[in-house]
């Protein structure tokens, strides 16, 4: 068989010639996939079928300019506009596990990556992201079955002390099969996921209530204020008492 030799240069023109709109509608073949583009003011500039039924909106033309302020709550919003500033200064988001609220205000998981978008000079002027709901993926329709009885107990239990012999028996599976199927679909330890959830509610809470830092540690299952804090700028980039000053 003859192979055909295509310089990078003849593929750049290739997609140079292409129409970029029909290249971005192909994301609307994909519908389990978030997909947008923003600017560098984190306004949105296009976005899929998706994306705009996950914010209820039923056409592009209603989402064009707005952020997640408009559509996310509050202390969500803030990390998304966050990770934007941060994006469009060279920096990337890859397969991260976030908190997001569906249309009907369900709390869900999804894991979310973002790049800076560049022009033909190599500036920076905006930003691209996918964000796939983490439990009706096609992976997970099958293989995450065994991490649903868990992931719930947590979400539900999270401000208790969990055992990882108590989500072990919930989920029929020994401590070290638990600890392996999380670890290949979520890509954290049973630990991490509690941990992540209560610094979720915990930035809720900054949002929402008055209380002191140290009750909110102590609400959502720290008993180390201290702790609390490092585990919080940890995933947030941020302390917990300018994470809530930014609002104030």
């Amino acid at each position: 068989m003859t192979t055909h030799h295509i310089s990078s240069e003849d593929s750049a023109q290739f997609i140079r010639r292409c129409n970029i709109s029909q290249l971005l509608s192909m994301f609307d073949l994909l519908p389990d996939i978030l997909f947008w583009i923003k600017d560098t003011q984190s306004r949105l500039i296009h976005a899929n079928q998706c994306f705009l039924e996950h914010v209820g909106i039923h056409t592009l033309e209603q989402a064009l300019g707005q952020t997640d302020a408009d559509f996310a709550p509050r202390h969500i919003a803030k990390q998304f506009l966050n990770d934007d500033q941060r994006v469009i200064k060279g920096e990337t988001v890859t397969e991260r596990l976030e908190m997001n609220v569906l249309e009907s205000g369900e709390v869900c998981w999804f894991t979310t990556s973002k790049r800076a978008l560049y022009d033909a000079n190599g500036d920076i002027i905006g930003s691209y992201g996918t964000s796939r709901h983490l439990e009706k993926t096609s992976v997970a329709l099958n293989s995450m079955d065994a991490l649903k009885t868990p992931m719930s107990h947590i979400r539900q239990h999270y401000m208790q002390n969990l055992s990882m012999q108590e989500l072990a028996a919930l989920s029929h599976l020994s401590i070290s099969a638990l600890e392996r199927r999380f670890k290949k679909y979520l890509g954290l330890t049973p630990r991490h996921y509690i941990i992540q959830v209560r610094l979720e509610n915990a930035r809720r809470l900054l949002v929402e209530t008055t209380l002191p830092i140290n009750v909110i540690a102590a609400e959502v299952g720290f008993q180390d204020a201290s702790y609390f804090s490092r585990k919080f700028y940890q995933l947030f980039e941020t302390k917990p008492s300018e994470f809530r000053q930014s609002y104030q």
